[in-house]
């Protein structure tokens, strides 16, 4: 798969072109060059490990928002075996960032939503950048409430950079959908399983992440805000994005320390778009696996599952200070 590089797999790259004139240099001539390609073979190898073995959180943020990264509707090809897209939010229209439907899923009948981008400026611009309005949130909960009428688990797959935060969808409530959506998402009485695939940037993402189960693919992100937000506003530039990221802990690695989510998908070398077939295989295992194991659960019991999850969130430490002795 032809794939642009990311700055920081530059040395693969050049190596990799170095191996091509190697190879375009011996076409005219019958010379025995199979050690040197051996060797820069190898030497390819051992930089690609060396170099996804140490990535920081910014370079997981960039890995995260690559282009070629599979998007939603990519796994839906790629995991289920059928997929019937249900539009509308039944009072203000249908929000193409946020594709929702029913799929078949390893055999598994649910209810499948996502969060969609685009990969050019003309699906961007159906798709609003990943961006949902209030309507897709809507459209969302409209979607899970017939999961539940059916007694369908409900599988979100997650990517966006946030809810859109222009005037059109703040003059429909936007927050006021997400909110009312992370109330009626903790009261269903059917198996939620969520699985951050990319971008999972703040309420937008959190507006289809209630679940039982909150899965993760190895190179996304799961944040309150953006790195570029997070330094805008503590720096004072988005220069500091790179040392934001680190400080946000918003890597799978991170997170699954945390207790924030459930477990880490691995990814291809280099992530899912290198290998997007082997991701989905991946992804699709975690997701029946998680699925099979709640399915015996009654409703109110995934209701339980699902509160103390979420009243779990969050660390701290307490410390026992010694009495001073009377003077």
């Amino acid at each position: 798969m032809n794939v642009t590089p990311l700055e920081f797999e530059k040395p693969i790259l050049e190596l990799q072109k170095q191996l091509e004139d190697l190879q375009r240099g011996v076409e005219s001539h019958e010379i025995d060059v199979s050690p040197e390609v051996r060797a820069i073979n190898e030497k390819i190898e051992l930089t690609r490990q060396e170099i996804y073995k140490n990535l920081t959180a910014w370079q997981r943020v960039q890995i995260a928002r690559h282009t070629a990264r599979p998007y939603t509707l990519d796994y839906v090809r790629m995991c289920c075996s059928d997929f019937i897209e249900v539009h509308g939010d039944r009072h203000i229209g249908d929000d193409h960032a946020m594709p929702c439907g029913f799929a078949t899923i390893g055999g598994i009948r649910c209810v499948l939503i996502g969060q969609q981008k685009g990969r050019d400026t003309k699906e961007n611009i159906l798709r609003n950048f990943g961006c949902a309005h209030p309507e897709g949130y809507r459209k969302a909960l409209r979607l899970m409430r017939l999961a539940e009428r059916s007694r369908l688990p409900i599988v979100t797959l997650i990517d966006t950079p946030g809810a859109y935060p222009g005037i059109q969808s703040e003059e429909r409530n936007i927050a006021e959908a997400i909110a009312f959506n992370l109330r009626e998402m903790m009261t269903l009485t059917v198996p939620i399983v969520a699985v951050v695939i990319g971008e999972g940037g703040s309420g937008g993402a959190l507006g289809i992440g209630v679940a039982n189960s909150v899965l993760m693919l190895e190179n996304a992100y799961y944040s309150v805000i953006s790195p570029e937000g997070c330094a805008a506003i503590l720096w004072k530039h988005r220069q500091h994005a790179p040392e934001a990221a680190e400080a946000l802990k918003l890597t799978a690695s991170h997170l699954l320390d945390l207790a924030i989510v459930d477990e880490v998908i691995p990814e291809p070398a280099g992530g899912a778009h290198y290998d997007p077939e082997t991701a989905a295989h991946s992804l699709a295992e975690a997701v029946v696996r998680h699925l099979k194991k709640l399915q015996p659960m009654t409703g109110e019991q995934l209701i339980e599952h699902r509160y103390q999850k979420f009243r779990k969130y969050g660390a701290y430490e307490q410390t026992v200070l010694p009495v001073a002795a009377d003077s």
